[in-house]
């Protein structure tokens, strides 16, 4: 793994400017940084997945906790339509999760969009609570449920929740090996993982199983794996050689930032400008938000690129 020596000082002095991702580059990745438009629903490749999609996405888990979230607790009509004004604006990934309970609502928004456009993720959880510990039979019957749930006959991307032990390409072998064997028959797409630790990514990266990765990244090392954002951008930037897809999550400290328009525009800057995320995701509460980030995308692609 290459190894980048960065004086903190510096850094933080070129995140106050803006330019901080420029620290990042480095000539062993240069030959995969990709040329962007500045449009944020240019399509973009998640890796060697096969998967093409909006470079902005769209999340439904935000305040998510035993099968319910900011969108499920809010009046269902409101909700409904901020998922087709995202649709309506261009966004064509939206990403769900069994814990986030948002299935059934994405199936009832999903009659007013075409199914072929999409790109849909969700995610199986393994870990303590989350869901009732008797809701927890192996992949191939909780994928099944996840279809009937969103009405759809298959699943673009499928991935394992929340990682955070190392060895859990071990532990959860038997239900990686069923995913593959769905992504075989076509009920899945690709299959991979969302982390919540460094060991975690780091043991994605040695994975061949893995086709795509959530990973948490901004630049001021909030809600993140590590508080200093050095060595998340070196895993990063390793799994994304390897060919995994990177959706990169938690970009304004999981809300943390919110308030801050210029962290904001920083963050999206410095995500952006790495060239190792293939994907933004961001959890949007309003549509005042979804055109707000279209916006700060714009500005910022302009300036990259």
């Amino acid at each position: 793994m290459a190894n980048f020596q960065i004086n903190r000082r510096k850094f933080i002095a070129a995140l106050g400017a803006g330019t901080a991702h420029v620290l990042f580059s480095n000539p062993l990745y240069a030959a995969n940084i990709p040329a962007r438009s500045h449009d944020p629903f240019q399509l973009v490749e998640l890796g060697n997945s096969g998967i093409k999609t909006t470079l902005l996405g769209m999340g439904t888990g935000v305040h998510a906790t035993n099968r319910t979230s900011f969108l499920t607790k809010q009046d269902k009509n409101t909700s409904l339509d901020l998922l087709h004004h995202a649709y309506n604006k261009g966004i064509r990934y939206f990403d769900l999760a069994d814990t986030y309970g948002t299935h059934g609502l994405f199936a009832e928004a999903m009659t007013k969009m075409k199914r072929e456009e999409l790109t849909l993720t969700t995610k199986i959880w393994t870990r303590p609570g989350g869901i009732p510990e008797n809701e927890r039979p192996n992949a191939n019957v909780v994928v099944d449920r996840f279809r009937k749930e969103l009405n759809t006959d298959y699943i673009d991307l499928v991935q394992i929740h929340c990682m955070v032990d190392e060895d859990w390409t071990e532990t959860l072998k038997p239900q990686m090996e069923i995913l593959s064997n769905l992504k075989a028959k076509g009920i899945i797409k690709a299959h991979g993982v969302s982390v919540h630790s460094l060991d975690a990514m780091k043991a994605a990266v040695e994975s061949p199983w893995v086709d795509v990765l959530h990973a948490r990244i901004n630049p001021y090392g909030i809600a993140m794996d590590k508080p200093d954002p050095q060595e998340v951008v070196e895993v990063i930037q390793q799994l994304h050689q390897s060919g995994k897809g990177v959706i990169g999550m938690k970009l304004v400290g999981n809300g943390q930032l919110r308030n801050d328009s210029k962290k904001i525009d920083n963050s999206l800057r410095f995500v952006l400008g790495l060239g190792c995320v293939d994907l933004m995701l961001v959890g949007f509460e309003t549509k005042d938000q979804v055109d707000n980030y279209i916006s700060r995308m714009e500005t910022e692609l302009k300036k990259l690129y």
